[in-house]
């Protein structure tokens, strides 16, 4: 019955609209494919990547500052050339995007979390408890994500010491981001919950004596995973944005572990003594990954909303 089920399921969803409109979209289904081939490269660096960053027994001080192989002076070796500490470009990029990856990703669950909580209670029960939460939501947009995240990092390194915020660094930037930024979700899933809960299937609901708790997560918020979806697309790009923002002001991943971010800052004072690749490559990286990722976010929101959507 399981597998049967199964069938019905992928059945329908090669019949869905959703497919259907994909398969029109080129621009969807580029961006889509080259971000999934840009994640399978993160996530496959330890094997594909030429040389390993974190190896110090491979690294050769006498390597730094090549150029690209293609330039005079570059190294067959190092295809995009060598950072200050002889560490191999397209390596760093490769570990570096996972580490990015991970922080956008799991800083968006986290807002995840804390969003849905507060806009699912904001909106099913109201009164004071909607004022208490939307209005601390308020006071937190009332400040850039950036100033939020900057306060947060430096509070978080300031108290725990640099070396164990070091140690820690992906775990201490997921919650500095995930704090920053989940008032998004919060405020659009208490739209949506404010318009479902005067619906007929939750008065139902009620009257079958079911738990608020059951009642906010099995029923209501199914119908709001369209735009939470549409949210999230867009916030795993700023995620891996503020995280290279952090890096580059010193906030973020330490040099020792490169990520995006921590890349192009390392790289930015020696862009104009010549060694331009050190930031200008993982810059490139970082512009193509947050656009397919943003191309992909406009795309579900216009398939989302069939007023906007002329596929």
């Amino acid at each position: 019955m399981t597998t049967n089920a199964n069938l019905g399921r992928w059945a329908r969803f090669k019949q869905s609209d959703f497919l259907y409109h994909f398969g029109r979209d080129k621009v969807a289904m580029f961006s889509f494919t080259l971000f999934v081939v840009l994640l399978a490269a993160a996530l496959l660096s330890p094997i594909i990547a030429p040389h390993d960053p974190y190896d110090l027994a491979t690294i050769d001080i006498l390597d730094s500052e090549l150029p690209p192989s293609w330039l005079e002076m570059g190294d067959e070796r190092f295809l995009l050339g060598t950072d200050i500490q002889g560490r191999d470009i397209l390596s760093t990029i490769l570990y570096g995007s996972r580490v990015s990856l991970i922080i956008g990703l799991g800083a968006v669950a986290l807002q995840l979390l804390i969003g849905i909580t507060v806009g699912l209670s904001a909106g099913y029960f109201g009164g004071r408890i909607d004022n208490l939460l939307m209005r601390f939501a308020d006071v937190q947009l009332s400040f850039s994500t950036m100033m939020v995240a900057i306060i947060v990092s430096a509070v978080f390194q300031a108290t725990l010491g640099a070396d164990f915020y070091a140690q820690y660094a992906v775990l201490m930037l997921v919650v500095i981001i995930g704090l920053a930024e989940w008032p998004q979700y919060a405020r659009t899933v208490r739209a949506t919950v404010l318009a479902e809960k005067k619906k007929e299937y939750v008065e139902a609901a009620q009257v079958m004596g079911f738990k608020s708790m059951r009642i906010m997560f099995r029923h209501i918020l199914p119908n709001c995973l369209s735009p939470i979806l549409v949210i999230s697309t867009v916030q795993v790009a700023n995620a891996i944005m503020s995280e290279a923002a952090l890096s580059f002001l010193g906030l973020g991943m330490p040099v020792d572990k490169p990520s995006l971010g921590s890349l192009i800052s390392m790289g930015f004072s020696y862009i104009f003594s010549g060694s331009w690749w050190i930031t200008a490559f993982p810059g490139m990286y970082l512009v193509v990954l947050v656009l397919v990722i943003n191309l992909l976010g406009d795309w579900l929101r216009d398939v989302f909303n069939p007023k906007l959507y002329k596929g």
